[in-house]
């Protein structure tokens, strides 16, 4: 791959420079087809004769330090007699300031590209141009970018004094095609309206939060300077707020050129809802910026509608969360200093997340540099790709090694995941096995717990779930799952059969009773209460108690519905998803979240932040709620023996605290739809589905072929 190609660099370290490679080369003869193969060390923007190449966004995305993924092109129709091929360099992942934490591979690699152009001439000849020492570089006007801390752009800037480019003998070894969806551009946003803070500062307000950049136009003499600040809230004075960004300074700032003009950053990201103007020529209005929402190019695949405007709202911030951080990699935020693939968030999203979109490709993606990036002795880092050098391992966060491929496995069926991946999760099992103080239990280790719980000491992330109780219950699931994705490839599994009997029978022992909502949700979700009813009961007891709300974090929340309608506690479990007081979904949506907060007090019922040191109003993870609603409440579900929803159960859970509740779904089978609603004192049931299903309505089963059916 790109044999003809060497890769090249800048002479020397430019810092946070965009840089520019060039080469001008003529074509005299027809040329019936020219193909570009490109990829970095960073992040690149190709043009060919000021054409843009592609509409990959921040290629050639976010991998393992061990790959890179190169990308193929038709550039055909860009081609002339007279050429210019532009590659726009930033040091992106690869060594910008989010990968600061990282032990890096390549301590000494400069940023650095690596491209050949193949032309196929008209008479049958071939050509082909790749990157060396004839290319030019030079300095560009992108004078600063990082993803964390914004970008400069000077128009005025000269790109003249060309330098030649240099060789560099790197390792070519992980080379590999594009596997993952690129991220591309999708939806452009007028603003809603223009504000005068308290302060006296300018805002423009799109209405929502989103991740991405934009355009703005402006009528300038040459040197003016746009400057832009950007905030996912307004303080409780309605005052710009900045704090959560914690380090990432997230500016923009643009110096003109003489005249109108339009510029859209290159190579930077931001998170944010509002945008300050700290400086504009002239008059800024609502037709000066546009908000450009960029992600994963993703199919969109589940619709959720209700008859509760509140509940609506709360579906659409789940789908603009994981459009957010759904940008190459699943990131916990994007706006801060951060943007990770954190592995606890992945795990506990990824149902919902097939539901919302088609996301296997994006999953593959991902799980390929989890194997990657597994540590010697099975660990999983908490972030993947592992840019930060976080090379220990938390219960619920590495167990995304097991969790994330059975989830895919079900929703598109593919063995062949569950094979490449299963190495991966026995090393994972080892490393419990060796890294636990108890045997047969995961004890002695530090992990991140029921992560953002309500029920720990004020101020506290963990939660009041003791650490050993969850390691141990997580133990115990992914090793269920091994023994059954085991049983689906044809591997022996008897060893893992007698460990999950002998952790089972461990952790009944070690721990008979249940202090916590999540301790009893765990203990009925995993198959290890001795007492289901008895648990079950005293949950619910314990919700009750709590006002009907809830107190669990990351690792009990997404199970917390389905264990209470799987032991006859459906009406409470709906009496959650609809509570409108803190803490619950509904709260946010309330104070005006257009995507789910990381915190359930992320802002308090005075207005108050939670800590800036961590505080993102646009974290996925606890809209997970969505998997109950399109499993439990429509009904709609896999079957395990027929992955991928080649055969359909549809069990709908209707309520009287809602009129009406409707899910879509595109399997790959075709459109699953299940929808009720009250008319005249009666609950009416409109399902289609594209393969034979099992259709249970008010505990009646039915047996019925592909179409649609009335009850």
């Amino acid at each position: 791959m790109l044999e003809m190609a060497k890769w090249i660099s800048f002479p020397e370290d430019r810092g946070f420079e965009g840089l520019l490679f060039r080469k001008r080369f003529r074509t005299d003869r027809e040329v019936r087809s020219a193909v570009l193969q490109i990829t970095a060390h960073g992040c690149y923007e190709a043009r060919l004769n000021g054409a843009r190449v592609g509409e990959f966004v921040f290629a050639p995305g976010c991998t393992s330090l061990r790959r890179v993924q190169v990308q193929t092109y038709d550039v055909t129709k860009e081609l002339q007699k007279d050429n210019c091929l532009d590659v726009l360099l930033s040091k992106g992942w690869f060594k910008g300031r989010i990968s600061w934490r990282g032990n890096h591979d390549y301590p000494d690699m400069l940023p650095c590209i690596l491209a050949q152009l193949q032309l196929t001439y008209a008479d049958g000849g071939r050509e082909i141009l790749g990157t060396d020492g004839t290319w030019e570089a030079h300095p560009s006007r992108v004078r600063f970018t990082d993803f964390y801390d914004g970008e400069i752009y000077d128009a005025t800037f000269s790109e003249e004094e060309w330098v030649p480019a240099v060789e560099r003998d790197y390792s070519r070894t992980g080379l590999v095609a594009q596997q993952g969806p690129e991220v591309r551009e999708q939806e452009r946003l007028r603003p809603i309206r223009m504000i005068r803070t308290p302060k006296g500062e300018t805002v423009v307000d799109f209405g929502q939060n989103l991740t991405g950049y934009f355009t703005v136009r402006v009528n300038a003499r040459a040197g003016d300077r746009v400057s832009f600040s950007f905030a996912e809230e307004l303080d409780s004075d309605g005052n710009f707020y900045t704090e959560n960004y914690r380090a990432a300074k997230a500016r923009f700032e643009y110096i003109c050129r003489e005249g109108e003009q339009e510029y859209t950053p290159k190579l930077a990201f931001w998170g944010y809802r509002y945008i300050r103007v700290d400086a504009f020529p002239g008059c800024v209005d609502r037709d000066s910026i546009t908000a450009v929402a960029v992600h994963s190019e993703l199919r969109r695949t589940g619709w959720l509608r209700s008859s509760s405007p509140l509940l609506n709202q709360l579906f659409q911030n789940i789908i603009w969360g994981q459009k957010g951080n759904f940008l190459d990699i699943p990131t916990d935020c994007p706006q801060r200093d951060e943007r990770m693939g954190w592995t606890g968030d992945a795990e506990v999203f990824c149902k919902t997340a097939a539901y919302n979109y088609d996301v296997e490709a994006f999953f593959d993606k991902w799980l390929t540099d989890l194997r990657l990036d597994q540590t010697p002795d099975g660990g999983i880092p908490h972030v993947i790709p592992q840019l930060w050098d976080h090379s220990t391992t938390s219960a619920a966060w590495g167990d995304a090694a097991v969790i994330v491929p059975w989830q895919m496995y079900l929703a598109y069926g593919d063995r062949r995941l569950l094979a490449r991946q299963y190495p991966s999760m026995k090393g994972y099992l080892e490393y419990i096995r060796t890294h636990t103080t108890t045997k047969d239990l995961w004890t002695g280790c530090p992990h991140f717990g029921d992560w953002l719980a309500m029920d720990g000491p004020v101020g506290d992330c963990k939660g009041a779930t003791r650490m050993d109780f969850i390691a141990s219950a997580f133990y115990a699931y992914s090793t269920s799952l091994v023994i059954r994705i085991g049983d689906i490839l044809g591997r022996k599994t008897e060893k893992y059969r007698r460990l999950y009997e002998r952790i089972v029978r461990a952790f009944r022992k070690t721990y008979p009773e249940y202090t916590t909502q999540t301790e009893c949700v765990l203990a009925l979700r995993f198959g290890l209460a001795t007492d289901p009813g008895k648990t079950a009961a005293q949950l619910a007891d314990m919700i009750r108690k709590n006002g009907n709300r809830l107190q669990t974090g990351f690792v009990g929340t997404p199970h917390l519905l389905h264990v209470l309608s799987d032991n006859g506690y459906t009406e409470l479990a709906y009496t959650l998803l609809l509570q409108e007081n803190f803490p619950s979904w509904l709260y946010s949506v309330k104070r005006g979240a257009t995507t789910i907060w990381e915190h359930w007090d992320g802002r308090n019922e005075k207005g108050e932040f939670w800590s800036a040191s961590m505080n993102s109003f646009n974290h996925y993870a606890f809209g997970s709620v969505a998997d109950w609603v399109y499993e439990v409440a429509c009904g709609i579900r896999p079957v395990e023996e027929k992955p991928g929803f080649a055969q359909v159960v549809v069990e709908p859970h209707p309520t009287a605290q809602l009129d009406e509740l409707e899910a879509i779904y595109d399997s790959r089978h075709g459109r699953i739809r299940s929808r009720w609603y009250r008319r005249d004192g009666t609950v009416r049931y409109e399902i289609t589905v594209p393969v034979r299903a099992t259709l249970v309505i008010e505990g009646k089963e039915y047996r019925v072929e592909r179409g649609t059916y009335l009850f």
